[in-house]
């Protein structure tokens, strides 16, 4: 059956690409093009991510006008959004998951505004099913999280202002110091919230199929790993900022804060198993350090853990984690009245990063 199937596959990904090579043969079919390159990284084959050349030809959509990038982007999700096979819909989601990180600004733009509505289920795969073989069954499941994953990058990423892990997101640091010593502490809070529920949904990530299928899994942990890494740069930035105005936090941004911190203990197990050749050791030491010195001082304050542990009764508990009821509608805040925080931070402690580069390996423990 698995043999049947491959061949069915093959015989799809022929068809389709020779139509769709026939029809783009036209210079001004630009868009065809894409459509294209689209076919030919989102083969039926369950042992190969998209090539590298592939993903450079919708890459390069970046570099044109809007329309340019707008029938790239809709190229990829209609492959996404009509296909009902498995490796297909996995593919097609790298190729998302490649605009967020490498794409130019125009690309990411588009994407973020397909559809115009966003919110829950913006990838409408919740349902998704491949019934062909236990594998492809198999492979559903990481079709369902990866979509659902790749929805709260884009959620994060329109609260923070800017996609996490973007390559083409950086920030000059004296800028960057200058937009985190400006946040209110609700504008912190808010920014803290989605970065730890993009760890959480990271958390969910399937185990890896025994049947087949692991180079694609193991493609989707290094893009998530790398991820990973982004998130807890910016997680490591608010707290430390939040370290330093501890003494001027009320009693509600004290739970607030407690609440995120229990969450995002909550993930460090599955972490450190799923993505544990991510990092080296010593540079997630220091962020858990960091972690537990923020809970320490606020334990230290007149108010007491205690205190705030009783209070985080009524905020709002959610099967094993914290949710804060303030933050439960994630829009964006707007920073025109910020208010800038006598801080110290910056001037003794450089931001804490650790990037993960196309050359590293995953063996750096």
């Amino acid at each position: 059956m698995g043999r049947i199937t491959a061949l069915i596959g093959m015989i799809k990904d022929k068809a389709s690409q020779g139509k769709a090579a026939l029809v783009s043969s036209n210079p001004t079919s630009k868009s065809l093009s894409f459509h294209l390159s689209v076919l030919r990284a989102t083969t039926h084959d369950p042992s190969t991510p998209p090539a590298n050349r592939h993903l450079e030809v919708l890459l390069s959509a970046g570099t044109g006008s809007r329309a340019t990038a707008a029938s790239a982007v809709e190229a990829v999700m209609n492959r996404l959004h009509t296909t009902k096979d498995a490796c297909v819909a996995l593919k097609s989601l790298i190729i998302i998951h490649h605009i967020v990180k490498h794409g130019r600004f125009i690309l990411q733009d588009q994407l973020s505004v397909f559809p115009a509505s966003g919110g829950r289920n913006y990838l409408k795969l919740s349902g998704f099913r491949d019934e062909k073989s236990p594998l492809m069954w198999e492979l559903s499941s990481w079709v369902r999280w990866y979509a659902s994953y790749l929805e709260q990058i884009l959620s994060t990423s329109r609260i923070m202002g800017f996609f996490v892990s973007s390559t083409s997101s950086a920030i000059h640091k004296d800028e960057y110091e200058e937009m985190v010593l400006s946040l209110t502490n609700a504008d912190l809070l808010r920014e803290i919230y989605a970065l730890v529920g993009l760890l959480q949904e990271a958390c969910k990530i399937p185990d890896v199929p025994f049947c087949g299928g692991k180079s694609l899994a193991d493609k989707i942990i290094r893009l998530v790993g790398e991820d990973y890494v982004s998130s807890v740069n910016e997680l490591y930035t608010r707290l430390n900022e939040f370290k330093d105005r501890s003494s001027i936090l009320s009693f509600g941004d004290r739970i607030e804060l407690v609440c995120a911190l229990k969450r995002l203990e909550s993930c460090k197990e599955r972490v450190s198993v799923v993505f544990r050749g991510i990092w080296k050791r010593a540079w997630i030491d220091g962020f858990w350090s960091l972690v537990r010195e923020v809970k320490g001082m606020i334990g230290d304050l007149e108010d007491g853990y205690e205190k705030i542990e009783r209070s985080m009764v009524g905020v709002g508990r959610r099967g094993k984690g914290y949710e804060s009821a303030r933050f439960t509608d994630r829009l964006v805040i707007g920073y025109g009245d910020a208010v800038r925080f006598s801080s110290g931070r910056f001037s003794n402690v450089d931001r804490f990063n650790y990037s993960v580069s196309s050359q590293t390996t995953l063996n750096v423990l």
